[in-house]
């Protein structure tokens, strides 16, 4: 079932970080229908109709293709916050560790990160149960590994594990498997493509089977359910991308684009190849380039902005140059509105 389609690029990540999580969702949902499930439909106004209203206790049982980007689209759509369990590894540093917890990130360590790691996943999932108490939303990614594909892969126990747990200890939770799928993961500006499966609880499973019986029975019906949301498309089917990824802009709204897309471009430019080209090279081999490059836009392109601003003033002594602030993001939306959709 479709949850929606979301065309998101930095300059939708700097109306979230300007203006709030629910101005993008309205974004998001204006013309699109949301047959979903009856508890996770965005509600009527006075809410913006993009925000998930579901609470907890509920665990979001998602693939992973892209890396941050993936739990923050999101936290985006839920009015209620949602916790996010990452790779340990990331939380080595207590300094890191502190400002990760502040973004309701919680560690879970695998066997590649150290086997001495392991037990400090029964204290993340003893702080998972803590939120589900208080009818929390926690996203878990149950293939365990991020890659840029359309493909869903053989799924991890953790999820059957922390919902077993769960239910043992008599808390309702509640399962949402979520598909998410990307048109590229190296361009900015996306077509984002929401599914949702049907909830999975207790009632699916018949009692007292074993432990590892039921962590099969549990990823056998979880992978059924991801595999109706996940898109499978060969890397190299260009055709089967068009069909599925790309949204088809009006030529009419093309034309209209096409004369702010200019200047759009000649602003932007500079710092967006700088930015892109600095990506490139930290992320050689790894498939986090659209998370680092979101970092990167969202935190320098204000200063970028800010720079080339006061230049233009002390140039010319014209304070109408600070119009940049408005008039650079948004020809440069006009612009991605104009760019190939696929790599």
């Amino acid at each position: 079932m479709e949850f929606g389609i979301l065309e998101f690029g930095i300059w939708n990540f700097i109306i979230v970080i300007f203006q709030g999580k629910k101005t993008l969702a309205l974004q998001a949902s204006q013309s699109l229908d949301w047959p979903c499930p009856q508890d996770l439909r965005p509600q009527n106004p006075p809410e913006p109709s993009g925000i998930v209203k579901a609470k907890g206790p509920l665990l979001l049982a998602v693939n992973h293709p892209n890396s941050f980007l993936d739990a923050i689209i999101l936290d985006i759509l839920f009015k209620e916050p949602v916790w996010s369990l990452a790779r340990g590894d990331a939380f080595k540093s207590p300094l890191i560790s502190k400002i990760l917890f502040s973004l309701k990130m919680l560690p879970v360590y695998r066997v590649s990160e150290g086997v001495e790691n392991l037990e400090e996943n029964y204290k993340t999932f003893s702080d998972c149960k803590k939120i589900f108490l208080q009818d929390g939303v926690v996203l878990i990614f149950s293939e365990g590994k991020c890659i840029n594909e359309w493909h869903l892969r053989p799924l991890k126990k953790g999820t059957a594990r922390l919902a077993f747990s769960c239910w043992e200890d008599k808390i309702p939770l509640t399962i949402q498997p979520i598909g998410i799928n990307y048109n590229s993961f190296h361009r900015t500006g996306k077509n984002i493509f929401i599914y949702c499966g049907e909830p999975i609880t207790r009632k699916d499973f018949p009692a007292g089977i074993s432990d590892g019986k039921s962590n099969i029975l549990f990823n056998d019906k979880l992978r059924a359910s991801l595999e109706q949301l996940v898109y499978e498309i060969p890397a190299t089917d260009i055709e089967k991308k068009k069909e599925k990824l790309t949204v088809q802009i009006p030529v009419l709204l093309k034309m209209l684009l096409f004369i702010p897309a200019i200047p759009g471009w000649i602003i932007n430019a500079p710092f967006y190849y700088s930015m892109r080209a600095i990506t490139y090279a930290r992320t050689k081999g790894i498939d986090h380039y659209d998370s680092i490059m979101l970092a990167l836009l969202s935190i320098f392109y204000p200063v970028y902005l800010l720079v080339i601003s006061l230049t233009a003033y002390l140039i010319s002594g014209n304070a109408w140059v600070f119009a940049l602030w408005m008039v650079a993001p948004l020809t440069g939306k006009a612009c991605i509105y104009l760019n190939r959709q696929l790599d």
